[in-house]
């Protein structure tokens, strides 16, 4: 009975902690994030494709592309904005667990075995600037279906250092579903690199 109650003892403390570094986490994002306007844009933006796709009135859809492609400048902005911003808070609050089941304040105890969100935020926010200004020249769909895609995974870098990668990848495959491989598969390849580059602790080859 005495091993049972030290094992309970243990893992609630080990979820006390984790709760409270999650809400650490999550005050810490909302407190940067709140200040501007992204999520709504990302919101207006997915569902604006979806009606733009589905338009089969030319004069409608070309209206529809023409918003759309103001909200995507809107939205370039303000990720930049968003970015630069957090990029000034301090390192040992923006680390993310790559740990395969991660602890509480695990970054702490295994620091190599993390990456930066303020790197990773550097990154999507490059991406969705450069696909903004398709220079690459892409249809319509092409560029709505990678930037949709740019935006998701910022979303999941997001949620990852909120809760964990877990947890998601769950919501993006609940809420869009979308599996986290397809993310990376479908995002520009500067993004796939560079994300990947800082996935795997390379950040000098992620442009960073």
């Amino acid at each position: 009975m005495e091993l049972l109650a030290v094992i309970s003892l243990l893992l609630l403390g080990f979820h006390s902690l984790r709760v409270r570094d999650q809400r650490q986490r999550i005050a810490l994002l909302g407190r940067h994030l709140g200040q501007y306007q992204i999520e709504k844009l990302m919101e207006a933006l997915t569902d604006g494709y979806l009606r733009a796709m589905g338009e089969t009135q030319d004069e409608r859809r070309a209206q529809l592309w023409s918003s759309l492609a103001i909200m995507e400048a809107d939205l370039g902005r303000e990720v930049t904005r968003f970015a630069e911003d957090f990029s000034r808070v301090w390192s040992d609050q923006t680390q993310v667990s790559t740990l395969v089941y991660p602890i509480p304040y695990g970054t702490k105890l295994f620091p190599r075995r993390a990456f930066d969100l303020r790197h990773a935020l550097t990154i999507h926010a490059r991406g969705i600037s450069q696909l903004v200004l398709n220079r690459q020249e892409l249809s319509q769909r092409d560029k709505a279906y990678t930037l949709t895609a740019e935006i998701l995974l910022m979303q999941h870098s997001c949620h990852w250092f909120c809760r964990s990668k877990a947890v998601a990848s769950a919501r993006m495959l609940l809420r869009h579903k979308t599996h986290y491989a397809q993310l990376l598969a479908s995002v520009s390849p500067a993004t796939h690199e560079a994300y990947g580059a800082l996935l795997a602790g390379r950040a000098e080859r992620a442009g960073l």
